[in-house]
């Protein structure tokens, strides 16, 4: 079975597998097998924003492995590349045991430095001065 990713209308990412048993053609759904969101996450770091994708459990509060989904809702099945299937095939092995709910832990808090704090402001006003730039004025 491949690794698929199924865009959903709502704009969701799920990275699933189809399930073995679907209810056939003629169905107006299809099961999906241990589905995760794409979430993607941005990071700002002293060098600058960087992006990361996380892997979370899309049905959560429920133990089931397989969703059932109406197919009209669905944008696009592709391909999963060869990274995002290592990936899900590492997090979809331990499903059962995903946290379902939040477990309300704080964040660690990190304070910027001085230093930190002046190199984001300086990266902010260049930002913020490309996109004056970028205007067109009528």
């Amino acid at each position: 079975m491949e690794t698929k990713i199924v865009k959903l209308i709502n704009g969701d990412d799920l990275v699933t597998k189809f399930a073995k048993e679907q209810l056939g053609d003629k169905s107006p759904l299809l099961r999906l097998e241990k589905p995760l969101q794409i979430k993607y996450v941005s990071q700002f770091t002293t060098k600058g924003f960087k992006d990361y994708i996380a892997l979370i459990k899309w049905a959560g509060y429920t133990n089931d492995v397989i969703v059932t989904i109406p197919k009209d809702k669905i944008m696009s099945i592709t391909n999963a590349t060869n990274e995002m299937q290592k990936s899900y095939l590492n997090i979809a092995k331990n499903y059962d045991r995903i946290q379902q709910k939040p477990d309300n832990t704080p964040y660690d808090k990190q304070e910027l430095s001085d230093e930190e704090n002046k190199k984001f402001n300086e990266l902010w006003d260049e930002f913020r001065d490309e996109e004056e730039d970028d205007k067109t004025y009528h």
